[in-house]
């Protein structure tokens, strides 16, 4: 008796859930970021509610970073669209190669779901910090929970934008079915 391999993307395998039934890599969903972010928010809220004291002040610095990366993804969105629109997509040279546009769709989930988290961290910092006007040290961390707030949001935003980039425009899957399109 010969042992049959498993299906990737089958119920019964070994392999973890696709995000599509036929094991394609689906568009990350607000739902599940939103989920996140909450997830996130309590947990910041709660462990900076019990140990504020022992943190160190909040550079508005930290925050920063986020708006890089946001900035970073917006540009590759554009750059990536624009070879999608184009037909631009092969194993040539000058060509974006599949593979490279399958990873710029990974780093976009990912980022997503980083920036998810670092939305709901910052805003349980921030709702802390704003309900607790008497502590001069919590109005003075206030400005570096919304930046990093901000940034979270933003870099969300640009990891959904990089994702909606990578669609292959014309995949006859998602305009049947209403599921979201295949990463070009």
């Amino acid at each position: 008796m010969t042992a049959r391999r498993p299906d990737p993307g089958g119920s019964n395998s070994g392999y973890p859930d696709s995000d599509d039934e036929d094991g394609r890599l689906g568009m990350t969903k607000v739902r599940d970021l939103v989920v996140i972010a909450l997830v996130a928010a309590a947990a910041l809220w709660i462990l900076i509610r019990y140990n504020y004291g022992a943190f160190p002040s909040l550079p508005w610095p930290a925050g920063v970073f986020l708006y890089l990366l946001a900035a970073i993804e917006f540009v590759t969105g554009f750059l990536v669209r624009a070879r999608v629109a184009g037909r631009d997509i092969g194993r040539a040279r000058g060509q974006l190669h599949p593979i490279a546009a399958a990873r710029v769709m990974v780093l976009g989930k990912a980022s997503a779901i980083l920036g998810a988290i670092a939305t709901g961290g910052w805003a349980g910092i921030l709702v802390f910090l704003m309900t607790n006007g008497v502590l001069d040290a919590a109005r003075a961390d206030r400005p570096a929970a919304v930046v990093g707030a901000i940034g979270g949001v933003l870099l969300t935003a640009a990891a959904l934008w990089l994702e909606h980039c990578c669609r292959a425009p014309d995949d006859p899957d998602g305009e049947r079915d209403g599921s979201d399109p295949a990463p070009a």
